[in-house]
């Protein structure tokens, strides 16, 4: 008679054995099926006319609330303007439907299909803010998610709104001359975002989720000061046509700038280059080039392989070695920038200072030098007379003996 164990033994069993990138394979598709789902569902409540109808009628709301002076300052913000060359007689029908937009009657219905238009008769919502005395965002303005430009200048404002994501018809950023500190990673998800202006802040650093704004023709970072790299993220930027980071920290290109392959204009001038890369004809559009007020001690003869290059300014005062195709070809204005008399004097007077201070901090030092030796001196005579006490008794007993005879 079979035992259990012998009846286990003698039983089999078929075990497929597959191959483990078959299996790799089959779950790399099914992972990115299931990320397509999830991408085309968030596309799908993002063009959801749901959430803007709520925000519109937000707004409108809180258009009842206010008095006629308020609504009047709140209407301030938005300023239309048509984008028409011609003159065109202003009708009743087009007052109403200003009136409509800027919240004094009932808003119109917008689906994306209208929102993506870009016929003449087309009008654009711009919200302008300027004056140092702003020190944040209005709150109505997270209602107003329909804007296409923001323009905001000379505040005091340190940090965009917490609902920047929500804008994601705007076309137009700019915020020069702030005291913006950073930018929020939030700022990927401007997909329709076209130009951005971020010049004469605080900024640092640029968050890598910019790359995500591939619409993006024009970036101006210029006058930061702290800022001295850009993320790699940003070689996605394939539309870009206009780079502008002049006056901050940068020692070399950032490598993102040298995939930008529809670059027209770079400008690099004031900051502390010492040299140029000698991959710069990959920028095969690159129009003009301002890369003046830097350590450059010579140009690369990449240069000469970009046959769209009309314009290179570059400082002269240091620069020595010069391809002789680039500054002789008539096609190129090529533009030698020298410190002037002024300036040459006014530079002499700095070292001047600065010398006069090294000077000064030299006999400071050099006093201290004295006070510190004479201390020294007084510090080991002090000591050698603790030795010699320690021979000394401490206190000393006057004795007098008289005899009487």
């Amino acid at each position: 008679m079979q035992t259990a164990v012998d009846m286990g033994l003698e039983r089999k069993v078929d075990i497929p054995i597959y191959d483990l990138s078959l299996i790799r394979g089959l779950w790399e598709v099914r992972v990115k099926k299931y990320r397509q789902r999830q991408k085309k569902e968030q596309q799908r409540i993002e063009k959801s006319a749901l959430a803007r109808i709520d925000q519109e009628w937000q707004y409108r709301i809180y258009c009842k609330t206010l008095k006629a002076d308020e609504r009047n300052l709140l209407h301030h913000y938005l300023e239309r303007s048509r984008l028409i060359h011609t003159t065109q007689p202003h009708t009743d029908a087009d007052q109403q439907q200003d009136e409509k937009a800027q919240g004094l009657g009932p808003l119109p219905d917008r689906s994306p299909s209208d929102l993506d238009q870009k016929d003449s008769d087309e009008s654009r919502l711009i919200f302008q803010l300027d004056g140092d005395r702003w020190l944040d965002f209005p709150r109505e303005l997270q209602w107003m998610t329909y804007l296409k430009e923001w323009h905001v200048s000379g505040t005091r404002i340190c940090r965009l709104p917490d609902y920047l994501a929500r804008f994601t018809q705007l076309t137009v950023l700019e915020i020069p001359k702030n005291t913006i500190a950073e930018l929020p990673p939030a700022i990927g998800k401007l997909t329709e975002l076209r130009e951005l202006n971020v010049s004469y802040n605080r900024l640092s650093q640029v968050p890598p989720e910019l790359g995500k704004c591939e619409k993006l023709e024009r970036l101006e970072l210029a006058g930061n000061y702290n800022l001295s790299q850009l993320p790699f993220e940003l070689s996605g930027l394939k539309r870009l046509v206009h780079l502008d980071i002049a006056e901050n920290r940068f020692v070399s290109i950032p490598i993102c700038a040298l995939r930008m392959s529809s670059l027209q204009l770079l400008d690099l001038s004031n900051n502390s280059l010492s040299d140029l890369p000698q991959d710069m004809d990959r920028l095969e559009q690159l129009v003009t080039l301002f890369v003046h007020k830097n350590n450059l001690s010579y140009l690369p003869q990449c240069l000469t392989n970009i046959s769209t290059l009309k314009m290179v300014i570059v400082s002269g005062d240091d620069l020595y070695c010069i391809p002789t195709k680039l500054c002789s070809n008539p096609e190129i204005k090529f533009i030698r920038l020298y410190d002037n008399q002024a300036s040459a004097e006014k530079k002499k007077k700095e070292e001047e200072k600065k010398k006069n201070k090294r000077r000064k901090w030299r006999e400071w030092r050099e006093e201290e030098v004295k006070k510190d030796s004479r201390e020294k001196e007084f510090i080991e005579a002090y000591l050698s007379t603790l030795k010699d006490r320690d021979t000394v008794p401490f206190s000393t007993t006057k004795v007098s003996i008289s005899c009487l005879l």
